[in-house]
Parts: structure tokens; C-alpha cells; sequence
């Protein structure tokens, strides 16, 4: 029985089922891909068309990718093209709606274009816009992210086209400010799309190499289709992960591609580049023969003020004859010691009066001078014969009373009577 009569209940429901024993008819596989390749939706492509060929109603064309080498053959009706304002031409960049068919007398895929639109100027530009917003908001741009040049780096990276002028500028005017610079030059494609691969590339090689101090990427400009390499997100993102300094040289006043805004330092031209990368040795040269004049200046009003100064304390009397204030510091100290000792002498006989005038009050209260003036001390003398209590009432002092009585020159004896005294020796 033929395959397309085998009623299919009889076949394997899936590929994976299938065997040597059991296969599918061509045709049944050729259903199946064609009903799970239409069930894919249609979506818009961007490329740039490389091929292009009308034959009656129908026209084919190969779109490749923008940044990558990677192709698409398709086909489209010419009502579509002719509904273009601008006629497509080899090279155009286009967005396309393409849908997947599947042909099944042949066994062939094609892409088939619904609808096919050239991207313009002003959508590369609003494009370009928008990547910038959207990459300014994750502060990829921040000024805090910028890293300062070396105030002279020993090796510069250079990222330049193949044998271009750019890459003539930067060196010869590097050379012709600092003679001594090395460059490791990476020349690859700076527009197309292999661009950004190899940019990246390159950008990585160089970050990774400890001798190189900055990376400088340079392009003598062009036009905005050319430039666009120098905006792709990738390459941004390169860009901002490197550690070493960056400088972005594309020589692009109109149109500033993104490269510019995350770069840590941006020159308006290659040759700007090479200005701000090493210093001039010329000016470097002047700007030390200014600091050693200003420093053998500074020197020399140095030591001619301390030598004035000098002259100046020689010629003070003291110097000329030091003697001088030996003698005036003897003759203070002579002034000195007479002054105290007369000071010392002051007081001892100040001293000296005061005790004679302390002596004359106490010898003036003595009971031996009332004595020597007429007067007595008379005492009532007791059992052991010695006087004790002095009489000062004569009541105190009974008849036949022992008395002793006290005079200037000595003590004699008395006996109390009320007519007299009896005097005993």
C-alpha cells in the first residue's frame, strides 16, 4: 500500500517514535515542519541590504546584520518595494517584518518580507538618543566614574584604523611633544560590522597589559552611518568596565557618538588627542628653567638678607667688644650685693633697737627694781622656815608672827609685835 494511503493512526504520532521499521512519509514531515514553522510570529529585523535582485513580481534580497557577519537571504513581492519613497539601493539599512515559510514540494525555508522600511538619519539619531538617556540614567556617565590621565604615561594604547591618517596624527604629534612616548597600536576596522568585535577586542587586550597607562581610540571622523560603531551598547559597556583611562578621539563635532560621554577624557580631533596625552617636553623644559630661576632667586635673597643680618650683629657694640656686657653685668651685681647688704645691716640694727627697747621695758617691770627703789617684800614664814605667803594687810601678820622680809640687798628676819618690830638678823 502506498504511504500517502496509510492512514496515520497506523503511523508514529511524534519523530521520536519513528524507526526503520516504522518511518513517516516525507510528506508527513514536510506537514509538520511547515505547520510549527508558520506558528512562529512575524518579527521586525534590522540589517543592511548587501544583495538585492527584482525578477518579474518577486525580488530577493540578503540582509546581514549590522555588527556581526551573519546573513539572511529573503524574499519580497515588488508591491512592497514600490511603495517605498526612496528606492532601495545595495548598502541601505532597513527594518523589515519578515515571516518564516516553508515550502513543501521543494523543502525550503524562505524568509518572506510582509513590509520593509529605511532607517533614516533622524531614526539613527533618535535611536542614538535614546541608548544615551537610558545609559546616563545607570550613571555610566557620572563624572565620579572618570579617572584622571597620568601626568606622563610610559606606553599609550592606540585603537585606530588600518593605516590611517588618525592614526598618523596622534603618533607624529605625540612624538614631536614627547619624543621618548611608546604606543602599542592595535589597528582594526572602525566602521562596518565588524567594527565593534574588533574594538572590543583590542580594548580588552590593551585594559589587561599592566604597561599601558591610557587607551586612546581614534577615527578622523565621517558620517553618521560610519560613526555608529562608536555608539553601539556593547562597546559603551566595554568602555566603562575598563580599568585603564580612556580617551575618545573621533573626530565628529557635529554628531558626538556615546563613546564620547563615557570616555574619561574626550578630544575634539586625533591630533587634540596627542596634545592632552603626553605634555610638551618644550614647555615642560621652559616651565623647569622658570622654577630653577625662581628657586636660585629665592636662594639668593635668602642669603644676601641673612648675610645683612649678620653684618648687621657684627657691628652691634656687644659683638665688637664682648667685654663690654660682662662689665655692665659685674657692675650690676656689685650694685646688687651693696644694696643687700645694706639692706641686711638695716635690719640688724633695726633688730637691735627693738631688743635694747624690749630689755629696758622688762628690766623697768622687774620686782628688783621696785625693790631697789625703797620698797620690801614681806613674807609670813612657815614651819620650814622659808616665806610664803606675803603679807599685805597687817592682820595677815599676828604678834609674835616669824616674818622674812625682802629688801634690795638681801632678806632679813622680824618678829610681828603690835609695837614694833624685833628685828633678827
Amino acid at each position: 500500500m502506498a504511504a500517502d494511503a496509510m492512514p496515520e493512526s497506523t503511523l508514529p504520532a511524534t519523530a521520536a517514535e519513528t524507526s526503520p521499521d516504522n518511518p513517516w512519509p516525507l510528506q508527513l514531515l514536510s506537514r509538520k515542519l511547515k505547520a510549527h514553522i508558520e506558528r512562529a510570529p512575524a518579527a521586525w529585523i534590522e540589517g543592511q541590504v548587501i544583495e538585492m535582485n527584482r525578477r518579474g513580481g518577486n525580488a530577493f534580497l540578503t540582509l546581514r546584520d549590522v555588527d556581526a557577519e551573519i546573513s539572511l537571504p529573503a524574499s519580497v513581492w515588488s508591491t512592497v518595494l514600490d511603495r517605498q519613497r526612496t528606492p532601495l539601493e545595495r548598502g541601505s539599512r532597513v527594518v523589515a517584518l519578515v515571516k518564516a515559510e516553508f515550502w513543501i514540494k521543494t523543502g525550503r525555508m524562505n524568509m518572506s518580507v510582509k513590509d520593509i522600511r529605511p532607517v533614516g538619519l533622524g531614526d539613527l539619531l533618535a535611536r542614538i538618543e535614546r541608548l544615551r538617556q537610558a545609559l546616563a540614567a545607570e550613571g555610566l556617565f557620572a563624572d565620579s566614574r572618570k579617572r584622571k590621565l597620568p601626568l606622563l604615561p610610559h606606553r599609550i594604547g592606540l585603537i585606530t584604523g588600518r593605516d590611517s591618517d588618525a592614526k598618523k596624527d596622534v603618533l607624529r604629534n605625540a612624538a614631536l611633544r614627547w619624543p621618548a612616548v611608546e604606543f602599542d597600536v592595535r589597528e582594526v576596522a572602525v566602521q562596518g560590522n565588524t567594527a565593534v568585535g574588533q574594538i572590543i577586542a583590542a580594548l580588552r587586550k590593551l585594559d589587561e597589559d599592566p604597561h599601558v597607562d591610557v587607551i586612546v581610540l581614534a577615527r578622523g571622523g565621517g558620517a553618521l552611518e560610519d560613526l555608529l560603531p562608536f555608539s553601539n551598547e556593547d562597546l559603551i559597556r566595554a568602555v566603562a568596565a575598563a580599568t585603564t583611562p580612556i580617551v575618545s578621539a573621533i573626530g565628529h563635532e557635529a554628531d558626538r557618538p556615546i563613546l564620547d560621554d563615557v570616555a574619561d577624557l574626550r578630544a575634539s580631533t586625533p591630533t587634540d588627542a596627542a596634545k592632552r596625552i603626553v605634555p610638551d617636553v618644550a614647555e615642560e623644559l621652559a616651565v623647569v628653567r622658570q622654577a630653577r630661576d625662581h628657586l636660585r632667586r629665592s636662594i639668593g635673597r635668602l642669603v644676601d638678607r641673612e648675610t645683612d643680618r649678620l653684618h648687621a650683629l657684627r657691628s652691634r657694640p656687644v659683638l665688637a667688644n664682648p667685654g663690654t656686657m660682662i662689665e655692665a653685668r659685674g657692675e650690676d651685681i656689685g650694685r646688687l650685693q651693696q644694696r643687700s647688704h645694706a639692706a641686711v645691716n638695716t635690719a640688724i640694727v633695726r633688730a637691735l633697737d627693738q631688743v635694747n627697747h624690749l630689755r629696758a621695758q622688762v628690766r623697768a617691770l622687774s620686782p628688783q627694781k621696785t625693790l631697789d627703789r625703797g620698797y620690801a617684800v614681806v613674807q609670813i614664814v612657815g614651819e620650814d622656815q622659808q616665806g610664803h605667803t606675803v603679807v599685805s594687810n597687817p592682820d595677815q601678820a599676828p604678834d609674835g608672827a616669824a616674818l622674812s622680809i625682802r629688801v634690795a640687798e638681801g632678806r632679813f628676819r622680824a618678829v610681828s609685835s603690835g609695837h614694833g618690830q624685833h628685828v633678827d638678823r
